[in-house]
């Protein structure tokens, strides 16, 4: 069976990500799906699979799990089909097929489409939004079904969903005998955008709307939805539903709140609502939240939500290190949305978040080999704490599955489909956002360009693009200078740009009229940076944190020996970067000399006085954050102590 592609993907050679597309394709798509059939040995059973030939009438027997599983499935099908734009698969895409129309014999006749209420509560359809993430499992399908569609050209779960969609938009709205709410997990409102661009029938963009506008409104839909079913009891989160953020209409939440998912879903949507509709009074809510988010309660990985109650954010400057939560799902997310930002407001802080949260707090997540994966990527880890009641959510080595495994299949459609934010394009203005070898075109200014991206990123300073319209063409070319890069440099055919005369809001731009077989070279150096947080966040006042170019780093008891907070750096630490092929599927490896505190001579006191001889000289050898729990399982610190 062929694949017909239909979507404009740049086609990835870059040795980083192309690796990280080889394992998605190779080892993590067949593996989640022996997961989601419930083959892995000793991994949480997953039952996906077979809740939807319950549902179809295939098989007999009781729902099992949780009852959002129905999304696991749809993220899985997405990162198929991601994967498929690039590497075609003709029995990958068998499979899906099959189990697409298997999704089909689940449908009800009036279009509904949910395992858990046609399994284990057929009548309890739409009673309580606040908790069982109706809406949620509809809007992960209808983006698998987008994503199937754009790929292959067939329309079988784009049908499904489109059915599904327009059933929902009976039953919700703002007309007389319709449910005026919303899911109490944000996530069919940036799906329906999806939709909507897909089919072309607004119907789908105007519920999305409706859902975000509804959203916090008094009386309070979850209220009146609670008394209805008899629910007497208070909403167990201690800032009710801040929770969900819907303790206020949108457009008056002025600081990121609750779940931490839920919220980066919503701004999403909220953003994909702003570009479509024009509505600067959303255009200015995204901005504000963003600046909330990422200026306050973000951490040096692009990392949020610190609060393991409730998955949340909690307060700004709080980020603790060795109880974070920052749940893999919640940095992919940041992705979406600073992408989504990025069609809002021409400006690189976006990008520059969005390749944060890349090359550090999502791929975090996942092993170099994609078979074990972290839920929570805390910034400290002693493993002897993790037994600790408070600490019982940070776990020392990658699971090799989750009975919750929102986080497998979510990191897995982002990494298939990394290509698509490389670049934005704002009429005959491209943006290129991103820094990894691939080839792409656009039409700009009526005519094909051809772009072909080379470079050694994130290890190596130089990135050369090559440009090549069809004839000669003018338009902007505008390249993002990162804010982590002190000093660019910039050529066109060989010649010196200035850059100070150009740049703009974090990018340069470069309007010429190009001719096919332009060079460009642009270089940004990358020296190793001493981090400092803001003295509002106290867990951090008196450390420092490595950073090279977008890599966040870290250090690890396998290089450095038990008792990392012992170790200090000095004020005059001479950094030496080296790439080494050969450690972790190749890597930039930090080294300093450093001290650390001498307890061998410490004795059996608990206290004693200060002994200015009490350090020791130390090689302090740093990794990128991404690529901890890789080798021997052990201590791990973002953070150092400075002397």
């Amino acid at each position: 069976m062929k694949t017909t592609k239909t979507m404009n993907q740049p086609k990835i050679s870059d040795k980083f990500w192309r690796r990280y597309m080889d394992v998605v394709r190779n080892e993590v798509i067949p593996y989640q799906w022996e997961a989601l059939n419930d083959r892995i040995e000793g991994a949480a059973p997953s039952h996906a699979i077979e809740n939807f030939r319950i549902a179809a009438g295939e098989a007999e027997g009781e729902y099992h799990g949780f009852v959002f599983q129905d999304s696991d499935v749809a993220k899985w099908i997405e990162a198929v089909a991601y994967s498929l734009a690039t590497d075609p698969n003709p029995e990958l895409e068998e499979t899906a097929d099959e189990l697409i129309a298997l999704i089909g014999k689940a449908q009800q006749d009036d279009g509904y489409l949910n395992t858990y209420f046609t399994i284990k509560e057929p009548e309890a359809r739409w009673t309580n939004l606040r908790d069982q993430h109706e809406l949620y499992c509809a809007g992960h399908m209808m983006e698998a079904a987008v994503a199937y569609y754009e790929v292959t050209g067939k329309r079988e779960l784009l049908d499904i969903m489109s059915r599904f969609a327009d059933y929902i938009d009976t039953v919700f709205g703002e007309e007389a005998g319709k449910i005026q709410g919303y899911d109490g997990h944000q996530e069919i409102e940036l799906a329906l955008v999806k939709l909507y661009e897909a089919t072309g029938n607004e119907k789908y963009l105007n519920l999305s709307k409706f859902f975000i506008e509804e959203r916090g409104r008094q009386p309070h839909f979850f209220d009146q939805e609670s008394e209805a079913r008899g629910d007497k009891k208070p909403f167990w989160y201690y800032g009710s539903y801040r929770y969900s953020q819907s303790h206020l209409p949108v457009r008056e939440q002025k600081e990121a709140a609750g779940h931490s998912v839920r919220a980066v879903y919503m701004y999403s949507a909220m953003a994909d609502l702003a570009a479509k509709t024009g509505d600067e009074s959303l255009v200015e809510a995204c901005k504000t939240l963003w600046e909330n988010v990422t200026n306050k309660q973000m951490y040096v990985t692009a990392g949020i939500g610190s609060s393991e109650f409730g998955e949340a954010f909690s307060f700004n400057y709080d980020l603790p290190n060795d109880t974070s939560y920052t749940e893999t799902c919640a940095s992919i997310g940041l992705v979406f949305w600073a992408q989504r930002m990025l069609n809002l407001d021409k400006h690189a802080k976006y990008a520059d978040v969005m390749e944060r949260a890349l090359y550090n707090g999502t791929i975090s997540g996942m092993d170099l080999n994609g078979k074990k994966f972290f839920y929570v990527n805390p910034l400290e880890v002693w493993p002897k704490a993790c037994i600790r009641h408070d600490k019982r959510h940070v776990k020392p080595e990658r699971q090799k599955w989750f009975s919750c495994a929102c986080c497998p299949p979510n990191l897995a459609r982002l990494i298939a489909s990394i290509g698509r934010y490389i670049y934005t394009q704002h009429d005959d203005e491209l943006f290129v956002n991103l820094y990894m070898g691939n080839e792409a075109e656009f039409a700009l200014n009526r005519q094909t360009v051809k772009l072909v991206q080379r470079t050694e990123y994130p290890w190596d300073e130089t990135i050369s693009l090559t440009v090549s319209p069809e004839g000669d063409c003018e338009f902007t070319l505008a390249l993002r200078i990162p804010g982590w890069c002190r000093k660019a440099y910039l050529k066109v055919n060989g010649e010196y740009v200035d850059l100070e005369d150009i740049t703009s809001n974090g990018y340069a731009y470069v309007k010429r009229v190009w001719q096919a077989g332009d060079q460009v070279e642009l270089v940004l150096t990358m020296p190793v940076e001493r981090i400092k947080a803001h003295p509002n966040v106290r867990e951090n006042a008196g450390k420092t944190a490595l950073q090279r170019g977008p890599v966040v780093y870290c250090i690890e008891e396998v290089d450095n020996g038990v008792n990392l907070p012992n170790i200090f750096l000095p004020e005059n630490a001479v950094f030496n970067a080296r790439f080494e092929p050969a450690l972790l599927d190749g890597v930039t490896v930090i080294t300093a000399d450093a001290e650390r505190l001498n307890d061998s001579e410490w004795g059996e006191s608990l206290y004693r006085p200060i002994d200015k001889n009490q350090y020791q000289s130390f090689k302090l050898t740093a990794i990128p954050y991404y690529a901890w729990c890789n080798r021997e399982p052990g201590e791990m610190l973002v953070w150092i102590n400075e002397k």
